[in-house]
């Protein structure tokens, strides 16, 4: 029935850490026209596209239910870094680290966009993700992952050195049709 709210969906998290940088070595991925930057603050608008691009298949709503104040506070802030994948040009995903006091860095978002997946790009990614990681020096690294995301996403977090360390239950809200049109046209 259209309009109506989507019902909640429990999620099986799984925190995971590192405390030694990753010890494989991966070749940058043949033919494919690739750029890795770093965007210092970040338009709201332009991050909003990122996340939903790269996070609606896997039900992300944390970010988009955030005024425009709690999100400029969160990725504005010095100890919040996003960089974002470019394939041939067009944006592909991004990767989000957040530094805490405790010298701990959480890879708080990671993912490719739909048209970069079956590429070859995602193991290389995260790669590349995790060294950014570990050049701020932290004692270890943390991930949170759960059974809504991409069906092979704990097994790549544990063949490049995480250990689940907690689990736990959560409840997903996914975004209605009115929260998808007052998305649309912030974008």
């Amino acid at each position: 029935m259209q309009g109506s709210k989507p019902a909640a969906i429990t999620a099986h998290v799984t925190e995971l850490e590192m405390t030694s940088p990753p010890k494989q070595s991966l070749p940058m991925p043949v033919n494919i026209h690739t750029a890795m930057l770093r965007v210092s603050e970040i338009p709201l608008a332009y991050y909003r596209f990122l996340y939903l691009r790269v996070g609606k298949r896997w039900h992300w709503t944390e970010r988009l239910r955030m005024s425009d104040e709690e999100l400029a506070g969160l990725l504005h802030n010095k100890s919040t870094t996003v960089t974002v994948l470019y394939v041939d040009g067009a944006p592909a995903g991004f990767f989000e680290l957040h530094e805490r006091e405790d010298e701990v860095i959480e890879l708080t978002h990671f993912g490719l966009m739909e048209h970069a997946l079956g590429l070859g790009l995602g193991k290389w990614f995260l790669l590349q993700t995790l060294l950014a990681a570990w050049a701020m020096n932290p004692r270890k690294v943390k991930v949170t992952t759960n059974n809504l995301d991409h069906p092979r996403a704990l097994q790549l977090y544990q063949q490049f050195g995480f250990s689940p360390v907690a689990t736990r239950e959560a409840t997903v809200e996914p975004l209605t049709d009115a929260e998808l049109l007052a998305l649309a046209r912030k974008l």
